[in-house]
């Protein structure tokens, strides 16, 4: 079940309770860092130029490679952008890691508004284990507001979702059928929930709720605008919550951009976190890079002062 490994990966385990820890489990990889949506709450508007390429293929097989060297069993195609906008890409992403390194699971989120049923069926061909969507507006109203852009994506996305569950019930494909919310409080959670039921979890086999994380900080001046209350850095799913310090971000699971920088965060879209440049080194040089190793002693010790991660809202 999705839970349970999104629960493993957020759990840090005894073996990686130290400063240089083990190759993770789990690696998510930017194989497009655009996305058509402009969240209040997520990190990306915080780009000053928004990306206009993807990643290099040549640059993904050899550090994904690595990465299954290395023991990597989970690699996520996509980070922080909206991987439906590089489709071609993105299913060739998919079909290497599945038929070259016979990588145990692959997985994908997204925002569904981009995922048109032929390229939906292409990833759930090339071997595509998990795919969650992101569902985070109750009405068109609401998505206008929170997504920033117009609200017939509202519409197409619950129709790509729809169309995802018709097409691996008539064709028999392995893909997992996932989606998360975030949890709202008082009238917009039951406005959600009443979607929810109508629209989307009829359509997946699993939906599960998530807080509004903080989106590494930088993203806290919308929210507020937004009224929106987030919580501490990125504490998993509702359910499941983890205690901020140690981040299990910086722990257990791998970050790489579309431009090959490893990141110790979950949501760092400016490379403030970068710490190790894949374009220069290897996957596990980077993982255990100094600066990644004294960045996580000061988790460890609960003390993130004069780090990157000081300002990040879980801390203040």
């Amino acid at each position: 079940m999705i839970t349970d490994r999104i629960d493993a990966v957020t759990r840090i385990p005894p073996q990686y309770m130290r400063a240089a820890p083990p190759a993770p489990k789990s690696v998510k990889i930017e194989i497009s860092p655009r996305c058509n949506y402009r969240c209040g709450f997520c990190a990306l508007r915080k780009r000053e130029v928004q990306p206009k390429w993807d990643m290099d293929f040549g640059l993904f097989k050899r550090i994904t490679r690595e990465m299954s060297e290395a023991g990597v069993k989970e690699i996520g195609v996509f980070y922080l952008g909206e991987s439906f906008m590089g489709p071609r890409l993105l299913v060739d992403c998919i079909a290497y890691l599945k038929s070259e390194l016979a990588m145990p699971y692959v997985f994908l989120t997204s925002n569904a508004s981009m995922a048109f049923p032929e390229a939906i069926e292409a990833c759930m061909k090339a071997g595509l284990d998990s795919l969650k969507w992101s569902v985070n507006a109750a009405d068109e109203e609401q998505f206008e507001k929170i997504m920033g852009v117009s609200g017939r994506l509202f519409h197409r996305a619950l129709d790509n979702i729809r169309a995802g569950w018709e097409l691996r019930r008539e064709h028999g494909y392995k893909t997992g059928l996932y989606a998360s919310s975030i949890r709202y409080d008082g009238e917009q959670q039951a406005k959600m929930e009443v979607l929810l039921r109508e629209r989307v979890i009829p359509y997946v086999d699993v939906h599960y709720w998530l807080p509004l994380y903080s989106m590494g900080a930088f993203a806290t001046e919308r929210e507020a605008q937004l009224g929106y209350r987030p919580t501490a850095g990125n504490q998993g799913r509702i359910g499941a919550l983890r205690e901020p310090l140690p981040c299990w971000s910086a722990f257990t699971e791998g970050h790489v951009t579309a431009e090959g920088k490893l990141s110790a965060c979950c949501f760092d879209a400016t490379a403030n976190w970068t710490m190790g440049d894949l374009n220069k080194q290897s996957f596990m040089d980077a993982w255990n890079a100094p600066e990644f190793v004294k960045l996580r002693a000061a988790h460890l010790k609960k003390d993130v002062r004069g780090t990157v991660c000081e300002n990040c809202v879980a801390y203040s």
